[in-house]
């Protein structure tokens, strides 16, 4: 209800004969005074300024507002006083300008390409954006690991309107888009944007090829796998992988003959189960072949599982020797962790909204992705620069926004700085006090 003393007040049930009211009169005031943090961590990676560079600004300087770095894809954002801050511009020379960018100057930048033209003056270079997050990955490390495992997945892109290349995916049931995401651990290597009429592993050879390529030129010693479910085991990728000295580990989909050979396992599981009530599970390796599509056996692994009173194979076909895993911890320690790049994708869709991808044009979804895809990359690394000795050191980016990004601040501006008072109240200030420390030390180097 409205309270009797000022129409701009609103009024709620009073605490201890004390009125409660509220209103929109705080002044300068920000509810993500936390992204400062992010501002710190893009100055040790050079993130922004990289990404910027990958563009090409065709406009003239003189009657520009927003740089290409300060496009930002959220008009209820654009007067926020720690967004402007972190984009280095506290007021647009224009009166009737924000800060930052809204959506029609972002628009702008959707609808460009990969050449500069008369209508379209920002234009991108796809190649640089790609190898930026390869070479950001390749920074993150002091010293090259011995070995490293590249995991490969498709996922499903819904789509609600009539965006160019969409297609109904039978699997997923709706139409969508099939983006190819590569990760390396916690670290996004890639994420392409692709129709869903596609096979999904479509354009894996050249997108192991590509980053694998830049990643033996910085470590030429470096073993690589690469790692996928059974829609990856595919001969046109695992001879690549073979030819070029990289190995691998896919699942494969069952049929009449794999089961064929572990009759004798699963009847052995089903005794072990029925005798202790428990799941049970046997493993066994062979050489196998399609009698079609493969151009030659190949070292599967076998697990023959009895669970829930029914048979559970599941199979795996890998380049890896007896000598580099045997088959039970093959399966289950090295297969097996594939599982947790699907909750980095989660991560990218579900927190950071790669799955916004209502542009008209694949191109601009494209932007898109890679616009999520570089803010997952550098929540990324405020976790591994700034975290590590907090609780949020697994933490997901939905909780590390929420949680440490999303601070209420009273912003007042001087002529010698710019102060953020941050609320009294805040939870986790020993925290956020570490990785600020944390955040210092690796920008400073």
């Amino acid at each position: 209800m409205q309270t009797e003393c000022s129409a701009d007040l609103l009024g709620f049930a009073p605490v201890e004969r004390r009125a409660v009211v509220a209103g929109f009169d705080g002044g300068r005031m920000t509810s993500d005074a936390g992204a400062l943090l992010l501002g710190t961590t893009d100055r040790a990676i050079g993130l922004v300024e990289r990404f910027a560079a990958c563009f090409t600004d065709g406009r003239s300087l003189e009657l520009i507002e927003h740089e290409v770095k300060t496009l930002v894809d959220h008009d209820q954002l654009r007067h926020d006083p720690t967004l402007a801050v972190l984009a280095g511009k506290l007021a647009a020379r224009r009166k009737d300008c924000a800060p930052l960018a809204g959506k029609s100057t972002l628009n702008r930048l959707e609808r460009g390409g990969t050449g500069l033209t008369r209508y379209h003056r920002i234009g991108w270079d796809a190649a640089k954006i790609e190898a930026l997050f390869v070479e950001l990955f390749l920074e993150a490390h002091q010293d090259p690991p011995k070995r490293i495992i590249l995991d490969l997945d498709a996922t499903d892109d819904p789509l609600h309107g009539h965006q160019e290349g969409r297609f109904f995916h039978g699997y997923y049931d709706c139409y969508c888009y099939l983006p190819l995401y590569i990760f390396c651990g916690p670290h996004l290597l890639a994420a392409k944007q692709r129709c869903a009429n596609i096979d999904g592993a479509a354009g894996a050879v050249e997108e192991a090829a590509r980053i694998v390529a830049q990643i033996r030129a910085r470590w030429p010693q470096v073993r690589i796998v690469l790692r996928a479910d059974s829609g990856f085991a595919r001969e046109a990728l695992m001879c690549w992988c073979e030819l070029n000295d990289v190995d691998f580990v896919f699942g494969l989909a069952k049929n009449e003959r794999l089961v064929g050979e572990i009759v004798a396992e699963l009847a052995a599981a089903e005794a072990d189960s029925k005798a202790s009530g428990q799941p049970a599970r046997r493993f066994k390796e062979f050489q196998w072949s399609t009698r079609e599509s493969w151009s030659r056996q190949r070292r599967v692994i076998a697990k023959a599982e009895w669970t829930a009173g029914a048979a559970n194979p599941r199979f795996v076909v890998t380049s890896l020797s007896a000598d580099d895993a045997a088959p039970q911890p093959l399966y289950e320690e090295i297969y097996c962790a594939r599982g947790d790049m699907e909750n980095r994708i989660k991560e990218c869709q579900l927190d950071l909204f790669a799955d916004r991808t209502s542009a008209a044009t694949m191109r601009a979804n494209q932007l898109r992705l890679w616009f999520a895809s570089m803010a997952y990359v550098l929540l990324c690394a405020l976790r591994r620069l700034a975290l590590q000795h907090t609780q949020f050191a697994k933490a997901t980016c939905g909780t590390i926004r929420l949680k440490l990004l999303k601070i209420g601040a009273l912003v007042r501006t001087s002529v010698r700085r710019i102060t953020f008072a941050m609320a009294s109240s805040y939870p986790y200030q020993r925290d956020f006090a570490i990785a600020h420390a944390q955040l210092t030390n690796a920008a400073a180097r």
